[in-house]
């Protein structure tokens, strides 16, 4: 079955006119679509249509399994099912300038890195342009009783961006569209774990959306022993390709640093630290660690975080520590997709 969610205006009027309906009727399933709307709320259409498009395409790939909302800051957590029975997650955050969604590229991931949670499991596949599209559609519309909506997004979930590039980018041109979500890319960031290849191949995209990578160490030797990446690619190749997206769209970068006791968390991590990305323009979200105990990690205490930012501060790199949100509701990354997958499996 055709997935329309994921095709562009001009795409989705040629499969229609193949169809037999005319231009008009495009532009309609278009917004409806955008809407988060099935195929029967498509009251515009006739029965018929509605009926031959439910029999032969598929509208909203992605439905919300499961909402879990903290009672801490109002932070929710979505389960997504999948029309092959997968799922994936998605957390919605409220902030004083709006709703900020965080979204899944994959189902799972490849990348290995030892303190995430969505990689204990592998990847079982990569998510289409309309799923994650479908995502947003369904924060909206859960959003829609406060007359709500998604305002920023960020691609943090579970998956490797660029290991799903061409999906991710097609996602990044539909949901920026004037006539469909119409979400700003400079409202969007995309992170990744460092993909050279893939990093310098965007930096062309002509997407001004926010880079995100995924540091965690200030040398090679402990990158290595976090993330399997390392291996392939170095830190100053990371760095390089970095600042060619600076150089190309004028974009900060945003350097993701995971405190880990007794791995990358010492005043002396904090210095390379500085050294390694002085004169550029960038910042770093210093992350206390969520405990991973099939792993042996733990993350520091306040004293730790308060004493790695005061030297980031002292060396003139912007730093800020990334404020915690959904902790009594397994908010970060692959926590509730795998007790969920768990209690299946029972």
């Amino acid at each position: 079955m055709t997935e329309l969610l994921g095709l562009f205006p001009e795409e989705l009027n040629t499969f229609l006119s193949g169809q037999g309906e005319k231009t008009f009727r495009a532009r309609q399933v278009f917004e409806g679509l955008h809407k988060g709307l099935c195929f029967d709320e498509m009251t515009a259409l006739p029965k018929e249509m509605r009926r031959k498009l439910a029999d032969q395409c598929v509208d909203q790939p992605t439905a919300i399994e499961q909402v879990r909302q903290s009672q801490l800051d109002g932070t929710r957590k979505m389960l997504y099912r999948l029309r092959d029975g997968n799922c994936v997650e998605g957390v919605l955050m409220k902030y004083s300038y709006g709703h900020t969604l965080c979204i899944s590229t994959q189902v799972g991931c490849k990348m290995g890195c030892r303190f995430c949670a969505s990689t204990l499991e592998g990847c079982v596949r990569n998510l289409t342009s309309g799923e994650m599209l479908g995502e947003v559609l369904c924060a909206d519309r859960l959003l829609e009783a406060d007359g709500g909506k998604v305002h920023n997004i960020v691609l943090m979930g579970s998956g490797e961006p660029f290991d799903n590039y061409d999906q991710v980018v097609r996602f990044l041109r539909l949901v920026s569209l004037e006539q469909g979500r119409c979400i700003g890319l400079r409202h969007i960031s995309v992170s990744t774990c460092g993909l050279v290849p893939e990093m310098i191949r965007f930096a062309g995209e002509g997407l001004p959306v926010t880079l995100s990578v995924s540091l965690h160490a200030p040398n090679d030797e402990i990158r290595k022993q976090l993330m399997p990446v390392a291996n392939r690619y170095s830190i100053r190749q990371v760095l390089d390709a970095c600042r060619l997206y600076l150089e190309k769209t004028g974009r900060r970068i945003i350097f993701e640093y995971a405190l880990i006791r007794g791995v990358n968390a010492g005043r002396e991590h904090a210095l390379q630290l500085a050294s390694l990305l002085r004169g550029m323009q960038c910042h770093v979200n210093v992350i206390p660690l969520n405990d991973v105990p099939e792993r042996n990690l733990e993350g520091v205490s306040e004293q730790q975080i308060r004493d790695f930012l005061d030297v980031l501060e002292q060396k003139h790199i912007s730093a800020t520590r990334r404020r915690e949100m959904g902790d009594d509701i397994e908010g970060a990354c692959g926590q509730l997709r795998k007790k969920y997958l768990a209690e299946e499996a029972r």
